[in-house]
């Protein structure tokens, strides 16, 4: 018999799917390897497992929430629906012109990434409603009509309608829809006005066709997922994650898969954030390592940052400007192509590179004995000692160092005169450096000093690196939780539901007309709390209002939060007074005497998450109970120390256990470098710290051999 209080939470990542079974705070975990041709026979597998550990049948989950980069896959691998887009007459190039910008202005042989749609798949009607939505030209149902018989006879599977200003008025648009519902019944079909009823012609035509183009995909996969399940015994009500950080029904994923892009990432800064609310930290680096790639997240009050437009499929070293933009509501988090996977070379001026190529579960690191024969993340970790080849996932997985020492020298230590363990060591370091370097770019964009903040590192891969990671950006401490290996999907079950809806009203503050704000804001409230409402039937609603506000003249927006009073009356003067103040927090001075314009209105509607219990202080007692020591690299001294191994199980709170040290589980290794510690809290938290002055020097390693170059 189902049990609401008997949850199940499954990420499908690049390389592992992991599976997390929870039942009255109870929780059962497993990491199976992702199975590309139908990743719903991993979620199977990995149901199966989790079942068994807690000795219950499958018809007694209640629910299941799912996340999965399939979404993110398709779009990034051009492997979606056959595609077209109608636009307005005179737009038709808007997805390839961009806008213009060079993302790295002085590389003369730029190559702009291709538009998702070929030119040939674009279609244009002669229609045109002006910025404040009245009808400059109509729209000719006949015109439409001869369209939909050419697309038709084209054989389109999915249609994207972007018109210019449909964010207005989506007259048109509905209008097209109407048509193409007549002519072409089997088509799928996405409106911009539904999709993303923003500004900017340009990210919102991208956001729309993304949507249609993954649609066909992700709806057979949705629904072949539910089917299985039902096979097996889980009938039970099934969601997704979606980017923003809340959960939307199956059947609102179906319809705006779009939504489900950083599905995973997300899921993992919201269990970072209820880490943070349990230890009561207000600044928090947000780690999370798996398989394909490493995110960053800023989370500040317990709450992941957030954005409205992010990109998707970079080609270009993943640099920004050089991907696909999408505009829907989303996390923000800055994410590169460095997770245990990704594979590493060497370049034309001799330079060791890694990422974003991937190696994937199929097949997999070299390490893995797949087949895989070149370098990886995994490869190097092994090879310094970072992880036991006979006990990787539970010793599920068996590692081969042969094949990853031969893979490295191939690969690295014969172009750079290297032996395997300083090829390996070269090979973290630039992988720990790009990390650090992406998160220092994020901080600085930010306004936020990593020094003030503590990381929390979870992922099957973060906790290997996450020590070295914290030396590089001077943090002190590092926080690896209980089920760090699945933390993404444990983030799925600590999500609400939730819903985000946005408008583009443009408004200068000279101009504003307060009973049209609280129109715009009730009409956003009752749509956002509509789709809230289909997830879950019984649970009050709550709502956040926020307005994206500029200088006249500017390119872009910041965000303002608006409180619930300040929504209900909206005032001009409050509004102007909050802009200023946030402008001047985020570029040191806010500007006198310019035009103040809002762009973008939003209306976030969720239900209230479970109250986080915050943990209690814990003080050193004792030393942790060791079960043996093995050769670890460690990358600050250069050289090979030994290491104190303890078994996550055995370590208690209160427990502690001076660096260098590895804490081992089933899922991931904690590895703890000769300047730090690691204290266990009572909620199992593991606390990798800074050693004291007196420690430091009471408890240097034992160094088994010096290594004098990389």
């Amino acid at each position: 018999m189902a049990s609401a209080t008997t949850r199940l939470g499954v990420d499908i990542g690049g390389t592992f799917t992991d599976v997390v079974l929870e039942i009255d705070g109870t929780r059962y975990s497993t990491k199976v390897l992702t199975t590309y041709a139908a990743p719903e026979d991993a979620i199977i597998d990995g149901m199966h497992q989790v079942c068994g550990k807690a000795g219950i049948a499958t018809n007694e989950i209640g629910q299941i929430i799912h996340g999965t980069t399939l979404a993110t896959n398709a779009l990034i691998e051009r492997r979606g629906a056959k595609t077209a887009l109608i636009t307005t007459k005179g737009f038709r190039d808007v997805i390839e012109m961009r806008t213009e910008s060079r993302f790295e202005q002085y590389d003369l042989n730029l190559t702009l990434p291709e538009p998702l749609l070929p030119r040939n798949r674009r279609y244009v009607v002669d229609e045109r409603i002006d910025a404040r939505g009245d009808v400059l030209r109509p729209l000719d149902r006949a015109e439409v009509e001869a369209l939909a018989d050419e697309l038709d006879q084209a054989g389109y599977e999915s249609i994207a309608v972007g018109l210019l200003h449909s964010y207005v008025s989506d007259a048109h648009e509905r209008l097209i829809a109407e048509v193409l519902a007549e002519k072409l019944p089997g088509a799928m079909i996405s409106l911009s006005s539904d999709v993303s009823p923003q500004m900017r012609e340009y990210e919102r035509f991208n956001t729309t066709i993304a949507n249609a183009y993954i649609k066909p995909l992700m709806k057979s996969y949705l629904g072949r997922l539910k089917e299985r399940l039902a096979a097996e015994g889980a009938g039970c009500p099934v969601f997704l994650m979606h980017s923003g950080g809340g959960i939307m029904s199956l059947e609102s994923a179906a319809e705006f898969p779009v939504r489900l892009v950083e599905s995973g990432p997300a899921g993992g800064a919201i269990f970072a954030a209820d880490i943070a609310a349990k230890h009561q930290l207000d600044k928090v680096l947000s780690f999370d390592m798996g398989g394909t790639t490493a995110k960053i997240c800023l989370i500040k009050n317990q709450t992941p940052k957030t954005a409205r437009v992010f990109e998707v499929a970079r080609t270009y070293r993943f640099k920004k400007g050089s991907g696909m933009p999408i505009s829907i509501p989303v996390i923000d988090m800055v994410e590169i192509g460095a997770g245990g996977g990704s594979i590493a070379h060497v370049d034309a001026m001799n330079q060791i590179r890694v990422g974003p190529e991937s190696a994937g579960s199929e097949p997999g690191p070299a390490c893995y004995g797949r087949g895989g024969a070149e370098p990886a993340v995994t490869d190097a970790d092994l090879v310094l000692g970072k992880l036991d080849p006979d006990n990787f996932a539970g010793g599920s997985i068996p590692l081969h160092p042969k094949n990853a020492a031969e893979a490295l020298q191939a690969a690295i230590g014969q172009k750079l005169d290297m032996d395997p363990r300083e090829a390996a060591w070269g090979l973290a370091e630039v992988v720990d450096e790009n990390m650090a370097n992406a998160a220092r770019v994020h901080a600085v964009e930010n306004g936020e000093d990593l020094s003030e903040y503590t990381m929390i590192a979870f992922g099957g891969a973060a906790p290997l690196h996450a020590a070295r990671l914290c030396e590089k950006l001077g943090v002190a401490r590092c926080l690896v939780p209980q089920g760090a290996g699945v933390g993404s999907a444990i983030g799925f079950l600590r999500a609400p539901f939730s819903f985000e809806a946005n408008r583009s009203v443009f408004m200068r503050l000279s101009a504003f007309d307060p009973d049209l704000v609280t129109k715009l804001f009730a009409d956003m409230k009752e749509e956002a709390t509509r789709f809230v409402r289909s997830c879950d039937a019984t649970a009050e609603i709550l709502t956040d209002h926020k307005i994206y506000m500029r200088y006249a003249g500017q390119g872009w927006e910041i965000p303002i939060q608006l409180t619930a009073e300040q929504a209900a009356n909206p005032d001009a003067e409050t509004l102007l007074a909050l802009f200023e103040a946030d402008y001047a927090n985020l570029f040191g001075r806010a500007v006198e005497s310019l035009e103040v314009e809002i762009t973008v209105w939003s209306v976030n509607a969720y239900t209230q998450p479970g109250e986080a219990r915050p943990i209690g202080a814990v003080d050193a007692t004792r030393p942790a109970e060791t079960a043996g020591q093995r050769p670890l690299f460690d990358p600050g001294l250069g050289s090979q120390v030994t290491a104190t191994v303890v078994n996550r199980s055995d370590i208690r709170p209160g427990q502690i256990a001076q660096g260098p040290a590895i804490v081992v589980e089933d899922e991931t290794s904690v590895v703890v470098p000769s300047s730090r510690e690691v204290l266990s809290h009572l909620d199992g938290t593991l606390d990798v710290r800074l050693k004291t002055n007196k420690d430091r020097s009471s408890s240097m390693p034992q160094t088994t051999e010096e290594t004098t170059h990389a």
